[in-house]
Formats: C-alpha cells, sequence, structure tokens
C-alpha cells in the first residue's frame, strides 16, 4: 500500500501566502537523519518523550526497521519545500498477537514548523492509514501535561481511557502522568 498524499499547509513559517504544499510520504532510510533530528528535539527538550538520552542514527535505524511489515505499520514523514518537518508511525501497540486488532499512532513536528497544521494532518493520516489497514482502534500515549497532544486527541474524538500517575520521566528528569487515548475506527468502505 503505497503512501503518498499533497495536500495544502495551513501555514508554512514562510514569508508569504501560507499555501506551501505538504506532502506526506512513505519514509525511507534517506530520511532518517531528519527523522532522527526531529524526534531529537522532543527528546532534549522533555515532556514528548520517555527517551532519556539524545537516540543516535543506528537507533532510529532500528526503530525504522521495527516497523515490519511495513505495508502493515507505515512510518511516513511530511515533506515542505523537499524538507522533512515531520514523521509518524503506526505501530503495534502491545508485542502479544491478542492486541493485534490494535495500532498506536505516534508522530513528531519539527520545531520550527509547530503550529503550522501538521499534527493534525499526521492524527487525519494515522486514522485513515489504520482504518484502511483494518485496524478496530488507534491508540495515542501521550504525557497528560503535553497540552498540544492532549488538544489534538480531543479535536479527533479520541476518549482518554487511562492515566499512570507518575508514569514515565523524561530527558529533564521530570515525572509525567502518562494518559492513554483511543479511538475506535469504523470499517473501511
Amino acid at each position: 500500500m503505497s503512501e503518498h498524499h499533497a495536500v495544502p499547509a495551513a501555514h508554512d513559517g514562510a514569508a508569504g501566502d501560507g499555501h506551501a504544499t505538504m506532502s506526506i510520504e512513505a519514509a525511507g532510510d534517506e530520511d532518517l537523519e531528519a527523522i532522527t533530528r526531529i524526534y531529537n528535539q522532543s527528546v532534549v527538550a522533555g515532556g514528548a518523550s520517555a527517551d532519556l538520552h539524545e537516540q543516535t542514527r543506528e537507533e532510529r535505524q532500528a526503530w525504522l526497521s521495527s516497523h515490519e511489515p511495513r505495508e502493515h505499520y507505515p512510518v511516513v514523514v511530511i515533506r515542505m519545500g523537499g524538507e522533512v518537518v515531520a514523521f509518524a508511525s503506526l505501530s503495534r501497540f502491545h508485542p502479544r498477537a491478542g492486541y493485534d486488532h490494535d495500532a498506536e499512532l505516534s508522530y513528531y513536528v519539527d520545531r520550527g514548523k509547530r503550529g503550522c497544521g501538521l499534527g493534525r494532518a499526521l492524527v487525519t493520516w494515522g486514522i485513515e492509514a489504520a482504518r484502511a489497514r483494518g485496524f478496530t482502534k488507534i491508540i495515542g500515549v501521550i504525557f497528560a501535561d503535553n497540552a498540544a497532544s492532549v488538544a489534538l486527541m480531543k479535536r479527533f474524538s479520541f476518549i482518554r481511557y487511562g492515566v499512570l500517575p507518575e508514569g514515565s520521566r523524561d530527558s529533564q528528569g521530570v515525572l509525567h502522568d502518562v494518559s492513554y487515548w483511543y479511538r475506535a475506527l469504523e470499517a473501511s468502505v
């Protein structure tokens, strides 16, 4: 199943008319540097990742390779002006086979492009991609104080089904409550 969508960006962060085109495309090895850079922005800043140290290219390669089969567990990037500015993935929610009907959505946006609608585009992509692959639920696992991601979950009618108090520490040593969200998916028509 090919991933490629061209959609108008709400704002591209540059001067002009604000109607830059972004494309959502399947991620490849050539995107690893950008994926690693964007992910590490969240690790270093704290508040959005449970990784305590910046990830190496090799660690991100292992993460990318873990999405197998790729047709079922895709990883995509958003390109604007040829530059990777965000990425997302559908992953196994749990290694036990009884959970195989659920997919976990993760997404990260370059700090210079936040607030431009890229998170909305990636959540929209995730819902559509999960539905097309026959998943019955899409799940988000986020720090409960991550206001932007909480707002996205609410905007897309995800239901918070649990909170693990002080469930994770970030790279800054801050303990965060971890919130669990899901959205039931109707069958693809």
